[in-house]
């Protein structure tokens, strides 16, 4: 497995924080179509085959920290 590109491991931050690829595109001023580019990239790149196993892999081999995915609050009050 080779490692996340920056933008790659920026781009599934914003998938385990819950954004969609519209809202990713709007944050980084980019084409949908280009987020999921750069998605099916980080995909190849872990193995994976969608975003939730994406994220799952990221975190288990350390290209994304546990401290980065926010709760919110409704969830963190719930829990």
């Amino acid at each position: 497995m080779k490692d996340l590109t920056a933008r790659q491991r920026q781009v599934l931050l914003l998938v385990a924080n819950g954004n969609t690829n519209a809202q990713i595109a709007a944050w980084l001023h980019v084409s949908v179509h280009t987020v999921a580019e750069i998605l099916t990239a980080a995909y190849r790149r872990l193995g994976a085959s969608d975003r939730a196993q994406a994220v799952a892999i990221a975190l288990a081999v350390g290209e994304l920290g546990v401290h980065q995915i926010h709760i919110p609050d409704q969830q963190r009050d719930a829990a």
